[in-house]
Protein backbone atom coordinates (compact mmCIF):
# COMPACT_ATOMS: atom_id res chain seq x y z
CA UNK A 1 0.00 0.00 0.00
CA UNK A 2 1.29 3.46 -0.95
CA UNK A 3 1.90 6.19 1.33
CA UNK A 4 -0.28 7.99 -1.06
CA UNK A 5 -3.38 7.98 0.57
CA UNK A 6 -5.10 10.84 1.32
CA UNK A 7 -7.90 11.88 3.92
CA UNK A 8 -11.81 11.58 3.29
CA UNK A 9 -13.70 14.94 2.96
CA UNK A 10 -16.40 13.24 5.47
CA UNK A 11 -13.82 13.66 8.26
CA UNK A 12 -13.04 17.75 7.40
CA UNK A 13 -17.29 18.16 7.04
CA UNK A 14 -17.46 16.31 11.17
CA UNK A 15 -14.54 18.67 12.23
CA UNK A 16 -15.98 21.76 11.27
CA UNK A 17 -11.95 22.97 11.29
CA UNK A 18 -9.85 25.17 9.19
CA UNK A 19 -6.37 24.30 8.94
CA UNK A 20 -3.47 25.97 9.21
CA UNK A 21 -1.16 23.96 7.99
CA UNK A 22 -1.26 20.55 6.19
CA UNK A 23 2.76 18.76 7.67
CA UNK A 24 2.39 16.48 5.37
CA UNK A 25 0.38 17.03 2.40
CA UNK A 26 0.93 16.76 -1.75
CA UNK A 27 0.03 18.73 -4.30
CA UNK A 28 -2.27 15.74 -5.60
CA UNK A 29 -5.27 17.51 -6.95
CA UNK A 30 -7.37 14.54 -4.65
CA UNK A 31 -5.93 16.25 -1.28
CA UNK A 32 -8.85 17.90 0.16
CA UNK A 33 -7.89 19.19 3.56
CA UNK A 34 -9.22 22.90 4.16
CA UNK A 35 -5.90 24.64 4.99
CA UNK A 36 -4.40 27.77 4.53
CA UNK A 37 -0.59 26.50 3.92
CA UNK A 38 0.46 23.07 3.56
CA UNK A 39 4.06 21.03 3.44
CA UNK A 40 5.09 18.52 0.85
CA UNK A 41 7.57 15.84 0.94
CA UNK A 42 9.67 18.52 -0.68
CA UNK A 43 9.37 20.92 2.06
CA UNK A 44 10.67 18.24 4.65
CA UNK A 45 8.27 19.18 7.04
CA UNK A 46 9.93 17.43 10.13
CA UNK A 47 12.62 20.31 9.71
CA UNK A 48 10.10 23.63 9.10
CA UNK A 49 8.28 24.87 12.41
CA UNK A 50 4.73 24.27 12.85
CA UNK A 51 2.75 26.77 13.34
CA UNK A 52 -0.92 27.21 14.47
CA UNK A 53 -3.53 24.22 14.09
CA UNK A 54 -1.93 21.12 12.01
CA UNK A 55 -3.76 18.66 10.15
CA UNK A 56 -1.12 15.52 10.10
CA UNK A 57 -1.93 12.27 8.07
CA UNK A 58 1.88 11.29 7.82
CA UNK A 59 3.53 8.69 6.10
CA UNK A 60 2.53 5.21 7.42
CA UNK A 61 5.43 3.69 6.38
CA UNK A 62 7.53 6.14 9.04
CA UNK A 63 5.44 7.04 11.74
CA UNK A 64 7.52 7.71 14.39
CA UNK A 65 9.39 11.54 13.63
CA UNK A 66 5.94 12.76 12.77
CA UNK A 67 4.20 11.64 16.16
CA UNK A 68 7.10 13.23 18.04
CA UNK A 69 6.90 16.46 16.41
CA UNK A 70 3.16 16.71 16.63
CA UNK A 71 2.92 15.56 20.15
CA UNK A 72 5.52 18.36 20.53
CA UNK A 73 3.25 21.19 18.80
CA UNK A 74 0.72 20.42 20.88
CA UNK A 75 -1.91 21.53 18.28
CA UNK A 76 -3.95 20.14 16.33
CA UNK A 77 -5.09 16.82 14.46
CA UNK A 78 -3.60 13.11 13.79
CA UNK A 79 -4.49 10.44 11.47
CA UNK A 80 -2.75 7.00 11.66
CA UNK A 81 -3.40 3.46 12.06
CA UNK A 82 -3.99 1.13 14.75
CA UNK A 83 -1.82 -1.69 13.96
CA UNK A 84 0.84 -1.47 15.07
CA UNK A 85 3.60 -2.32 18.52
CA UNK A 86 5.63 0.60 17.37
CA UNK A 87 6.76 2.70 20.75
CA UNK A 88 4.95 5.40 19.23
CA UNK A 89 1.44 3.95 19.64
CA UNK A 90 2.47 4.61 23.42
CA UNK A 91 3.95 7.98 23.29
CA UNK A 92 0.23 8.61 21.53
CA UNK A 93 -1.71 7.16 24.52
CA UNK A 94 0.64 8.52 27.46
CA UNK A 95 0.01 12.22 25.99
CA UNK A 96 -3.11 14.61 26.45
CA UNK A 97 -4.14 13.79 23.45
CA UNK A 98 -7.71 12.52 23.07
CA UNK A 99 -8.86 10.07 20.20
CA UNK A 100 -11.76 7.92 18.47
CA UNK A 101 -11.47 5.12 16.45
CA UNK A 102 -12.50 5.97 12.84
CA UNK A 103 -14.98 3.26 10.88
CA UNK A 104 -13.08 -0.28 10.23
CA UNK A 105 -11.53 -0.40 6.45
CA UNK A 106 -12.65 3.17 6.32
CA UNK A 107 -11.83 4.15 2.44
CA UNK A 108 -9.23 6.56 1.76
CA UNK A 109 -8.69 8.73 -1.20
CA UNK A 110 -5.90 6.77 -3.74
CA UNK A 111 -3.02 9.39 -5.13
CA UNK A 112 -2.94 7.96 -8.25
CA UNK A 113 -6.69 7.89 -9.64
CA UNK A 114 -8.38 9.21 -7.15
CA UNK A 115 -10.69 6.08 -6.20
CA UNK A 116 -11.51 4.92 -3.03
CA UNK A 117 -9.04 2.39 -1.43
CA UNK A 118 -10.07 0.49 2.19
CA UNK A 119 -7.07 0.61 4.28
CA UNK A 120 -6.03 -2.45 5.51
CA UNK A 121 -5.90 -1.40 8.77
CA UNK A 122 -8.17 0.61 10.86
CA UNK A 123 -7.00 3.73 11.96
CA UNK A 124 -7.50 6.68 14.94
CA UNK A 125 -7.96 10.06 14.99
CA UNK A 126 -6.18 11.81 17.83
CA UNK A 127 -6.44 15.73 18.62
CA UNK A 128 -4.49 17.85 20.74
CA UNK A 129 -5.48 21.32 21.61
CA UNK A 130 -8.61 22.81 23.63
CA UNK A 131 -10.15 23.98 20.17
CA UNK A 132 -9.44 20.77 18.49
CA UNK A 133 -10.70 18.17 21.67
CA UNK A 134 -13.51 20.11 21.88
CA UNK A 135 -14.31 19.98 17.35
CA UNK A 136 -13.42 15.64 18.15
CA UNK A 137 -15.86 15.83 20.63
CA UNK A 138 -18.64 17.67 18.75
CA UNK A 139 -17.86 15.74 15.22
CA UNK A 140 -19.73 12.48 15.78
CA UNK A 141 -17.12 10.40 14.49
CA UNK A 142 -16.95 8.08 17.16
CA UNK A 143 -16.72 7.89 20.99
CA UNK A 144 -14.06 10.30 21.76
CA UNK A 145 -11.50 9.28 25.04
Amino acid sequence: MSDEMFTPSWIFEALKIEFDLDVASSHNPYVQVPTKRLFTINDDSLNQDWLGTVWMNPPYSKVTPWIEKWIAHNNGFCLVPLSSNGKWVNRLWESDAYVTYLPPNMAFIGGMDGKMVKHRWRCALWALGDKNIQALQNSGIGKVR
